[in-house]
């Protein structure tokens, strides 16, 4: 246990309703290396505590996320795999044994572009809070081991007075009666986490005595800052944007969709470079994984609007080629995220006589007593999009999708 970890071990723990401390939680005895599978917090935590007390090599993920095929590669690559087998068995034991790389951490990347790679870290490299911290009661609803979850585990391991309740999957829909039973005062969420909650319950999330407010992990709007800042006039509200090759990267508290131009090419010690080639954005960061020093193309692609830098969506699904004409299926979200009475928008591309693809969408509306209709919505955007990127059919949903990942696939 190293002296840093050391200072969190009394911060309290809150899991399943069961009241903790990081010294508390039982210990596993675990292999090394090891792939722990699983999507109970409690399990996902332990083995957290077990790798900073004893070093051991550790992939850690929620077992949904993983298929037979990735077990047996994991297996393959020397790990024993830990967790739910389709089998009925509980430990799959290597397939070739290898000595394990002691401290090494390895996260699975999101799998947006592809199937999911292993990316190493230490626990050094995730911890990237070490300022004073206020004290804080921190909401973790992510997935065991995603870059995310990490961020927030990392802090409670390192930093005293951080505390911590994590939210089970089936508690999702509840967490804001979770979270203030607990007094809950900072958490943490994708934007679809935060719209989710707003459109299901917003009056549930004003009792929440929130005064940190954390978006990451998919592009951020405007629409939905500024409905947080409605409902919590006096918090800090920032956005992250992090990965797991290059780490936390920006963070923005200035309450704006983007970050200022001005921050591209800037070279500072000890900070992230950022750069943009075409329309991609290149990051250079000293919290990357293992390997991955020096420029990383990051696949996210990037617009410069009125003097901010908006992270749009992939580079491989943004754009939408209508008739020879590009289309930012992030920038039509946003517009139609912009209209006051949708929730929700997801924007993509579907095939055309004549144009080859068309822009079309799938909304939620804030209630459904007061939806819009389809031609309002053509309306709106047609007054703020050039012609070829109005959408041309729009779909109304009952419910805002999420993901394991807390994300909408947007």
């Amino acid at each position: 246990m190293t002296t840093g970890t050391r200072a969190g071990l009394d911060n309290r723990i809150v899991v399943g309703g069961h009241v903790s401390t990081w010294r508390e939680l039982p210990e596993p005895v675990l292999p090394s290396p090891a792939a722990v599978l699983t999507a109970r917090p409690a399990d996902a935590l332990a083995a957290a505590r077990h790798h900073a007390g004893h070093g051991t090599e550790l992939l850690l993920a929620s077992a949904g996320r993983v298929d037979q095929a990735m077990r047996d590669e994991l297996r393959e690559a020397g790990f024993t795999v830990i967790g739910p087998e389709p089998d009925g068995g509980h430990a799959a034991p290597p397939v070739r044994a290898r000595p394990a790389e002691p401290g090494r951490l390895w996260l699975l990347t999101s799998g947006s572009t592809g199937r999911p790679k292993r990316v190493g870290h230490t626990l050094e490299s995730l911890t990237t809070v070490r300022g004073v911290q206020p004290a804080r009661t921190w909401l973790c609803p992510y997935a065991p081991g995603t870059y995310a979850w990490w961020q927030v585990v990392t802090l409670s391991l390192t930093q005293p007075d951080q505390h911590l309740v994590v939210v089970d999957a089936d508690e999702l829909d509840e967490w804001p009666a979770l979270a203030a039973a607990h007094r809950v005062d900072a958490a943490s969420g994708t934007p679809t986490f935060w719209r989710r909650t707003l459109h299901r319950d917003g009056a549930a999330l004003a009792r929440v005595p929130l005064r940190q407010l954390t978006l990451g992990g998919e592009p951020v709007d405007q629409a939905v800052l500024d409905q947080l800042r409605e409902l919590f006039p006096a918090a800090r509200i920032s956005w992250i944007y992090a990965s797991s090759e290059v780490g936390a990267s920006i963070v923005v508290h200035d309450g704006r969709a983007g970050f200022p131009v001005e921050w591209l090419d800037r070279r500072m010690p000890g900070r992230p470079t950022l750069s943009v080639d075409g329309e991609e954005l290149v990051i250079t960061s000293p919290h990357h994984g293992a390997g991955l020093d020096g420029p990383v193309r990051t696949g996210d692609r990037v617009q410069v609007v009125d003097g901010r830098v908006l992270i749009t969506g992939r580079l491989d699904s943004d754009e939408i080629n209508v008739g020879g004409s590009k289309v930012s299926a992030g920038l039509v979200r946003g517009v139609l995220a912009a209209h006051p009475r949708l929730a929700w928008a997801r924007v993509t591309g579907r095939r055309a006589p004549l144009l080859g693809r068309m822009v079309v969408a799938e909304v939620v509306p804030t209630t459904s007593d007061d939806a819009p209709d389809e031609a309002e919505l053509v309306r709106w955007c047609a007054d703020r999009l050039p012609d070829h990127a109005v959408p041309r059919r729009i779909r109304l949903l009952p419910e805002i999708p999420v993901k394991e990942t807390l994300k909408s696939d947007v």
